[in-house]
């Protein structure tokens, strides 16, 4: 007996629903993307090895997939290297690509590749699937969906207010309501870093702190620990984990922790902007929250930076983030151009609508109407209506094989199609149609405009 096939953990298969969800979340997505002035653009699945490698620190290196060179790989191996099985170091000469981690890395790329065709500030949006060699768990997957806009060749700080603008009015179009835009800025934890005497681990107490929703405040501490920061560094921060009170309110005790580090300070003076700003001109439904501890554990941000959680009540990672990177193209040999982005998480924002009920009803991949096949005459005469129909936006088809009837209308109410046509050699005579509800039985005879009209509701 053959074995049942199978796909990789942390894959999916989507079904004809499920697309129709996720393409209403990419679609509502896309429109206030076009509508914040961002322009589309596409790159390759896989890059080359050199590209990502070095670029997410290296906890996010482990994550990528790497793709074997084609052929005998392993032949152009030097014999020593092979000889010592590190796997770490022989991966480079066995594979010079890599599956992408993410979609900034691949736009800071394009830029550098295409910077004499681009014209800053240029303003992008991307959507497309990206891979991570993660444990599978509920909304984390190895093959998944993101959804990026960002801005290079900018410094102002007006971007980073209209991207807090963009999450709001995604989600308040997609009746998401309530989610928390958190903020923080790189530049503190830099200064709190350095305030501390840290600094040489900024890294180490960023990836650390980065974890304090998922391992809490004393599983920070202890990481902190084993990563050699000193105890008395580890008592110095304890105010993050205590900062209370209003925005203003954490931005002063901010200040007063910061007030020897001008690092810190200008982050203080960034965070400060932006929410003025998102205070005067307000928000539909999100919320902006001040989170001092959100490090977000990558190491190109070094300004501003996002995650977006969903409502409360809902069990679920971030749904969004990002930050303003003002070094990444650097590392491609073009200096000085700044850039911010965010990102939205399609799968899990999924998730938590599926968990909502958000979804509306007419998101629906199912056609409005079945024709069912009498015969060779009765098709003819009825594709005319199919065609008609189409040419109108409305979905509809033929049942293609001249089945018993009772058949054809049980496949019809197991798709859930709400409406059967039926044409018998009456109908052909008269130049009508006889139109089925699915739901109540009710059938009666319509013409193809009255046909086109009850089929547009």
């Amino acid at each position: 007996m053959a074995q049942k096939p199978s796909i990789p953990k942390g894959t999916r298969d989507f079904s004809p629903a499920e697309v129709a969800r996720r393409n209403y979340i990419v679609t509502t997505i896309r429109n206030q993307f076009e509508r914040f002035g961002f322009q589309p653009i596409e790159t390759p699945s896989f890059e080359n090895f050199s590209t990502l490698m070095g670029k997410y620190g290296e906890e996010g290196d482990r994550l990528i997939f790497k793709i074997l060179n084609s052929g005998d790989y392993l032949n152009k191996v030097d014999d020593k290297l092979y000889a010592e099985r590190d796997s770490l170091r022989i991966t480079p000469s066995i594979s010079e690509k890599a599956l992408r981690y993410d979609l900034t890395v691949p736009f800071a790329r394009y830029v550098v590749q295409h910077q004499n065709d681009i014209d800053f500030p240029f303003k992008r949006y991307q959507i497309q699937p990206v891979w991570r060699a993660d444990r599978p768990q509920k909304g984390r997957f190895r093959e998944f969906y993101q959804c990026d806009a960002d801005v290079v060749g900018s410094q102002s700080l007006w971007q980073e207010v209209e991207f807090v603008q963009l999450y709001d009015a995604v989600f308040t179009t997609l009746g998401l309501e309530g989610v928390t835009v958190k903020l923080n800025n790189r530049k503190i934890l830099s200064g709190i870093a350095e305030v501390i005497g840290a600094g040489d681990k900024l890294v180490d107490f960023t990836v650390a702190l980065d974890k304090l929703d998922k391992i809490g405040e004393e599983g920070v501490k202890k990481e902190m620990r084993e990563k050699g920061i000193p105890e008395d560094a580890i008592d110095r921060v304890q105010p993050l984990f205590n900062l209370e009170g209003t925005t203003t309110d954490k931005l002063e005790q901010l200040s007063t922790l910061l007030q020897n580090s001008e690092m810190g300070k200008k982050g203080v003076e960034e965070l400060r902007f932006i929410c003025d700003a998102i205070a005067e001109l307000g928000l539909q439904t999100a919320i902006l929250d001040l989170d001092v501890t959100l490090a977000r554990g990558l190491n190109y941000y070094t300004g501003a930076i996002f995650e977006v959680s969903a409502p409360r009540g809902v069990a679920m990672g971030s749904i969004g983030g990002g930050g303003r990177y003002d070094d990444l193209t650097g590392i491609f040999g073009l200096k000085g151009i700044s850039g911010v982005g965010i990102s939205f998480g399609l799968d899990r924002i999924y998730l938590v609508m599926e968990e909502l009920s958000l979804f509306p009803e007419t998101v629906n991949p199912t056609s409005r109407a079945l024709f069912i096949n009498f015969g060779t005459e009765e098709v003819r005469y009825g594709l005319k209506a199919l065609a008609a129909l189409r040419k109108q936006g409305i979905r509809a088809e033929l049942y293609p094989d001249n089945a018993k009837m009772k058949k054809q209308m049980q496949y019809a109410d197991k798709r859930g199609i709400p409406y059967t046509v039926l044409v018998g050699d009456n109908e052909i005579r008269e130049g009508n149609y006889t139109l089925k509800n699915m739901e109540t039985g009710e059938q009666k005879a319509v013409s193809l405009e009255e046909l086109i009209t009850i089929l547009s509701v």
